[in-house]
């Protein structure tokens, strides 16, 4: 293929002695078959792409976008009256540890451990799922455990921009985790609205009682 004295002494690739536009593999001591292919940004990101009308919508996915709502139905069972006038009569303060043991409270809790749960399997079988679909190398199910740091949604958001990545599509998931959490924004001020009404409320009732 060349002459044996002009060839490299140090095994790599190197441009083909045969005149092909790819390099060669020089072993040390001979020219071998294997030819490099040459790097390409654009094949890269095709052997990532996911086979033509690869949905990326799991059930797995969505349940773990609307169940962290599940604790909230803990307030319901809260007396908020009950205990806003308990923190106003009582000159102790203990109303407000007492609250950390009422049953709305405790429900919250449990519901908020059981979702945690619930949403760390959710995401392996969301990630395992899409494997199964032919989505190439999803962003990973692990991620979900920032829930105890961050957010479950730095699972559900940087699944949602992989997916589309490798999909086409996926980005709905995203954008229905951002509406939740501007949801969950307003609930906690309308929430603060409401207590500070009612504080204020009582304190009036008890400055004017006869």
């Amino acid at each position: 293929m060349t002459d044996p004295a002009a060839s490299p002494a140090v095994a790599g690739w190197y441009p083909d002695p045969a005149g092909s536009a790819q390099r060669r593999w020089w072993d040390g001591t001979k020219w071998t078959d294997t030819l490099e292919t040459p790097y390409s940004a654009a094949a890269a990101a095709q052997a990532l792409r996911a086979p033509e009308g690869t949905d990326p919508n799991t059930p797995w996915i969505w349940l773990i976008v609307f169940l962290p709502w599940l604790p909230t139905l803990g307030l319901l069972f809260i007396d908020w009256s009950g205990y806003i006038e308990a923190l106003l009569t009582d000159p102790t303060g203990m109303s407000a540890v007492t609250f950390l043991v009422t049953p709305g409270y405790l429900l919250m809790i449990a519901l908020g451990w059981i979702t945690t749960g619930l949403i760390i399997w959710f995401a392996y079988l969301d990630w395992r799922e899409l494997k199964q679909r032919g989505v190439p190398q999803p962003f990973h199910w692990a991620w979900i455990f920032l829930t105890f740091v961050v957010s479950y949604g730095v699972y559900t958001i940087g699944r949602a921009v992989v997916a589309n990545r490798r999909t086409g599509q996926g980005l709905s998931v995203m954008w229905v985790t951002i509406a939740t959490f501007v949801a969950a924004f307003m609930l906690g001020i309308a929430l603060s609205i409401f207590l500070t009404v009612q504080i204020i409320n009582g304190v009036s009732t008890m400055t004017f009682a006869p």
